[in-house]
């Protein structure tokens, strides 16, 4: 592996709608090389394009962007990770916390950079919402409504699959809302009160999931599912409720993309952020540009054991119940 200069080279495995978005956003960034793809489809970048993972690892690289299915991040992470290579990956990170946990310790053993893609963290109305929570303005928390209900559900197969896609909606949407509350309430202690999962269709995985829960002192619930009849394309909400007020992010008009927050008095709102602003790839740009100034690995993500901990005790609560 090349030493990290100011342009790393970046290898990215698989490029469907998602990890394309990432590659636009990094190569945009202009902060690192595109070096390689590695497709079993192929692909139309002007970059070497590769059938195979293994033929990826086998370049000279700095760092590895991976967007395929969930069944193989955690190994793919590891085995980059193992070649001293940083690493960016959609999430989830691992199909449960044993498998991030075990990513993270590699990334800790070599001492690179890892970064998950937990994308809505990084809109302007989420870290709003954040600075407002942790600012101490809204007093002490004590209840947390967390909703991502999106009207269609995935169009891959894998991700109806247990053993590859560790779960469904509560794994692919509730993860954003898991880390959002952790992360804007700065990882207290977190628990289950009750959990369920649905699944109207007779899926393997879950279309539907509640779940009640206790994350510092607040009372949050918690809901996602995919096809819900929900009147928009998605609805996403995260309300926090204090004694001296509140904040929420909500989305625009049904829209994956165009978030506001907002800060709550009484009757009143108070916008704090808003816009449609191409924050997609914004988590993988900001991983680029850490890797850029040689950057090594961030204690922080052990925080994504401490999210992966507890959709895992949703499932268990949800089983329990069933």
């Amino acid at each position: 592996m090349s030493a990290v200069a100011t342009r790393p080279r970046l290898g990215f495995a698989g490029v469907g709608w998602i990890g394309r978005n990432r590659l636009e956003a990094i190569a945009a960034g202009g902060a690192a090389e595109i070096a390689a793809i590695a497709d079993p489809r192929g692909c139309d970048v002007d970059v070497p394009c590769l059938d195979t993972f293994e033929e990826l690892l086998a370049l000279d690289l700095d760092g590895l962007v991976i967007a395929t299915p969930s069944a193989l991040h955690a190994d793919q992470a590891i085995a980059a990770l193992e070649r001293g290579l940083a690493v960016f990956c959609q999430k989830p990170l691992g199909r449960d916390a044993g498998e991030t946990r075990a990513v993270v310790a590699a990334a800790r053993a070599a001492d690179r950079l890892l970064g998950v893609d937990l994308s809505y963290r990084y809109t302007d109305a989420a870290r709003r919402l954040r600075e407002e929570i942790r600012s101490g303005s809204l007093g002490q928390i004590y209840a947390v409504e967390l909703v991502f209900h999106n009207a269609y559900g995935p169009d891959k197969p894998w991700f109806y699959e247990r053993r590859l896609s560790g779960g469904g909606c509560l794994i692919d949407l509730g993860v954003h809302l898991a880390d959002l509350a952790l992360w804007a309430l700065d990882y207290p202690p977190a628990g289950v009160v009750s959990a369920r999962t649905l699944s109207p269709r007779g899926l393997e995985v879950e279309e539907v999931a509640f779940a009640e829960l206790e994350i510092g002192g607040a009372s949050v619930r918690l809901a996602s599912s995919w096809r819900l009849p929900a009147g928009a394309d998605c609805l996403i909400e995260a309300s926090f409720y204090g004694t001296e007020g509140g904040v929420a992010l909500r989305n625009v008009g049904g829209s994956f993309c165009d978030l506001r927050a907002d800060r709550l008095r009484g009757t009143q709102r108070e916008e704090l952020a808003a816009g449609g602003d191409r924050w997609g790839g914004q988590a993988a740009l900001e991983w680029s540009q850490r890797l850029a100034r040689g950057e090594r690995f961030d204690p922080e993500a052990e925080r994504l054991v401490t999210v992966a901990q507890l959709l895992d005790a949703i499932y268990r609560a949800a089983r329990c119940a069933s």
